[in-house]
Order: structure tokens, then sequence, then C-alpha cells
């Protein structure tokens, strides 16, 4: 179970990602330890030692860290980025605040509300948004805001509009837990953070409607669920989580359909946990996974 919020108290991550040279790891913890920090946990990887690219995620404990923040991130300016490197320094205390948009199936959206409540995901759930209302009552049974923005017809920039109101500033990333719209590129570029999307397959077979119905009629023996990142490409953008169920031919495609679901909670799950305890790194259309 990861820690809760409280036991993250001056505890900071820290995210490298650059091209791998000699001595980035040495000037890592040595940058950590002459700023009064005591490294928790480390985790790093090379796609390629001569060339390549490399990723680190550091935790550290350090007293005081939000007012010793502004310095360390001074001297990590100072110190990467002479050496071409990126970096990001979060306050592991700090939930990430997390908006989640669903439509009319409510098994990946109740998931992540119980396991928010439960302490689960270091995350706070500002607002839930639907194009449906059959999950208000649920929703605010959990003390979060519902709010209902219909979004009919092939012209959706109104209730993009209106959603895109309610999350700016307002939230640190976005959550489909199966929101059955197409977001257009500008909206994607209006709310400016990441959004996270679960689709009912491994990408990327079997889409568009009644997938289960389509693997049903193929004779599938494993079903399967992912999660990435969503971009102007739909259903391409990087691929944080993937896992599947094995099924039989003795199964109904109501009996895929629920099998699916199981799967289909837990891969999110997993997913925004980890983008939410900085875990993943984005490289491309890929993604590196501290998990």
């Amino acid at each position: 179970m990861p820690l809760r919020p409280e036991s993250l108290h001056d505890h900071a991550c820290l995210i490298v990602h650059g091209p791998d040279q000699p001595g980035l790891v040495a000037a890592v913890t040595s940058l950590i330890t002459r700023n009064k920090g005591n490294i928790v946990t480390l985790d790093q990887y090379s796609d390629n030692p001569e060339g390549g690219a490399f990723f680190q995620r550091v935790v550290f404990h350090r007293p005081d860290l939000s007012a010793a923040m502004p310095e360390i991130e001074a001297d990590l300016d100072k110190t990467l980025g002479a050496q071409g490197m990126t970096w990001q320094l979060t306050d592991q205390s700090v939930p990430k605040r997390m908006a989640i948009l669903a439509s009319t199936s409510d098994h990946c959206l109740l998931e992540l509300l119980w396991r928010q409540r439960r302490g689960e995901l270091n995350a706070t759930i500002p607002m839930v948004i639907s194009n449906h209302t059959n999950t208000a009552e649920s929703v605010r049974s959990f003390g979060v805001p519902f709010f209902h923005i219909p979004s009919q017809g092939p012209d959706k920039s109104a209730a993009e509009a209106e959603i895109v109101k309610l999350l700016t500033g307002n939230v640190d990333f976005v959550v489909l837990a199966r929101y059955m719209q197409i977001l257009s590129d500008d909206f994607l570029t209006q709310v400016g953070v990441p959004v996270i999307n679960i689709h009912h397959s491994f990408l990327p077979a079997f889409i568009g409607a009644g997938p289960y119905k389509k693997a049903k009629e193929r004779g599938v023996k494993l079903i399967g669920a992912t999660s990435h990142y969503v971009t102007k490409d739909l259903d391409e953008g990087p691929i944080i989580e993937q896992d599947v169920a094995r099924v039989t031919h003795a199964m109904s495609a109501n009996d895929l359909q629920a099998r699916g679901a199981y799967v289909e909670r837990a891969v999110l799950s997993r997913a925004v946990q980890w983008h939410a305890e900085d875990r993943v790194i984005r490289h491309g259309n890929q993604t590196i996974v501290f998990a």
C-alpha cells in the first residue's frame, strides 16, 4: 500500500531525465547530501550507456523541506542544467489534484473514489464531471462535487469549453474513467495538464463500440486493458500500464465485459497511483515507470 501523505512530510521526489553521461548519479546524490537530504529510494535506468537517455527517480527526506525547496531548486538548475538534464522536484506530502471525467459506466469511477477515500491514492478529487447524471448520487456520497455537462451532437466545443472552465487552475491531472467522448486537440491544449485514459483492450484491438461483443465473435482467449496518456492521436498516447485476464469459449459477451471491467479498474488504478507518486517519466511516445 502506498504511503499516506502525512507519512511523506518533508519528503521530496526528484525526477531527472536527459542524455546519459558519466557522473550523473554522483552529481545527484552529492547535491542531495549537501542540501542536508537523506535518500530514501533511488531508481534509475539508461536505455543505452553510450549516447542513450538516462532516467532517475529519487525520493529523499529533508527537514524543513518547504523552506529549503527554493535553495535546492537553484542548486538543481545550476548543477543539472549545466549537463543538459531536465528535472522536476515535488513535495510528496502535497497530494495532486485529480479531476475525473465519466459517462454512464461507473466501475472505474467508483474504484478511484473508493481507493482515494481509503488513502491508497496520493491525490485529492476536487470534482467529477459527467455527460450523464446516473452516477451523481454515488459521487456525492463520497463528498466529491459532481458536475453534469451534457455533450451531444457532432459539435462538442460548447461542452468542452465548460469543462475547461471548471478545470483551469483547479487540477494537476485529469482521468477519463470510461468517459465516452473524444476530446479535441484544442481541449487538450487548453487544459494543459496530463490526461490519463483507460481502454478496454490491448491497443489498438477491438476499437469502437461493442468491444466485448467483437471479442466474443473472434473467439479470444485473453482480454485486457490499457491505460495511457491522451494525445491528439486517438488511443495512441504513451502507455502507462496493461494487464490481461484469461477467458474461455463458454463465456458470454456479458461475462467477458464483467471480467474486463475488473481488469480495467485495476489497470487504471495502478496507472493513476504511479502518476500521482511521480513514478512515470514520459519519453517520446513511451514511458519509463518506476513502479
